[in-house]
């Protein structure tokens, strides 16, 4: 396989969340495509040093946001590393001064924080979850990404084909099995869609991005594979491929259709390289509709499609479409206030 063009050289990235999961796979794609990325999150290898794995700010988790910078460098880009908590306002608002100071804009802001499988209670009723761990979801990944924009979008005006990604899961505004999960998936996709009303003017573009099922980090370890035999897992449960969990779906026969990380991160690089994506604006995209379309693939040199296979398996659902995005504009408030952006 071809390696990728350098077709993001000179531009600047924030990932915010980038410590592992899509966020790493997202800041190493725009690294292969020649990017400056700062790397963001509060996993850091000073931090780990002080405190033990059960204690890290994700519990459990060993990756920091160096690991991620030395991947993206490694890779063909520039990789920076910042420890920044996303939803503490002062240290986003010196993270965006920091990067005004040494390049005096922003080309690329990825909103990835995330933070909440731990709080994430799936199948529960919503009067029978915790509901200090649902609230403390919702600052972690509605918040920090208002806030990180509220800070960072003044750094992108003027700058040609800037752009901001909401990621989420999923296309479609189906129900996610969590009250708390499913108001953090929904909330970025409309948070995408909102912005773009008010930056189509200034020429920014603001879309969400959903991977499929994610070959992260975590992924991988429940399934006791590496990213260099996962395919093994399918070998392992040959025996009952597509049995889920009682709480998650983690069937063998679904992981076989899984994505790395990098997959999601190429399409967001697709995206920032595409002169067009203004067309885009406002909507939420998967990343493999995105691989059909701009014909980028996965590490593997394959283009899993999450889409085709989950309707096959589960049933059809409806994702949003032209039609659904119909009913959003023009709305009634930019109808009677339309200069207000």
């Amino acid at each position: 396989m071809n390696a990728p063009k350098k077709t993001l050289q000179g531009k600047i990235a924030l990932v915010a969340g980038a410590t592992r999961g899509a966020g790493r796979g997202i800041a190493v794609a725009l690294g292969e495509s020649g990017a400056t990325v700062y790397c963001t999150g509060r996993s850091s290898r000073k931090a780990l040093k002080k405190r033990p794995r059960a204690q890290a700010p994700t519990p459990g988790r060993p990756e920091t946001i160096e690991e991620t910078a030395e991947l993206v460098t490694a890779a063909g880009g520039h990789g920076i590393a910042i420890r920044i908590d996303h939803t503490e306002p002062a240290e986003v608002r010196k993270l965006v001064a920091t990067i005004e100071r040494r390049h005096k804009h922003l080309d690329i802001l990825v909103n990835d924080i995330w933070g909440g499988d731990a709080l994430t209670e799936f199948g529960k009723p919503f009067w029978q979850v915790n509901l200090d761990g649902g609230l403390r979801m919702l600052k972690q990944a509605i918040h920090s990404h208002i806030i990180t924009s509220h800070y960072a979008v003044p750094l992108m005006l003027g700058q040609r084909g800037a752009i901001i990604f909401e990621i989420t899961d999923g296309d479609a505004f189906y129900y996610r099995g969590n009250i708390f999960y499913d108001l953090v998936k929904i909330s970025v996709i409309r948070l995408a869609f909102a912005m773009s009303r008010e930056l189509r003017k200034r020429h920014i573009v603001s879309l969400a991005l959903t991977p499929g099922f994610l070959r992260s980090e975590a992924v991988l370890e429940h399934f006791g594979v590496s990213e260099a035999n996962w395919k093994e897992a399918g070998r392992k449960n040959a025996k009952n491929p597509n049995q889920n969990s009682k709480d998650q779906n983690d069937s063998a026969g679904d992981f076989m259709v899984s994505e790395s990380p990098r997959f999601i991160g190429r399409a967001v690089a697709a995206l920032a390289a595409d002169p067009g994506v203004k067309n885009k604006s406002g909507r939420v995209f998967s990343s493999w509709a995105l691989a059909r379309e701009y014909g980028f693939t996965d590490l593997d040199g394959t283009q899993p499609h999450w889409g085709n296979h989950a309707k096959k398996k589960y049933g059809k659902y409806k994702v949003c479409d032209d039609q659904f995005y119909s009913y959003w504009v023009p709305g009634l408030v930019e109808l009677i206030f339309p200069d207000w952006f």
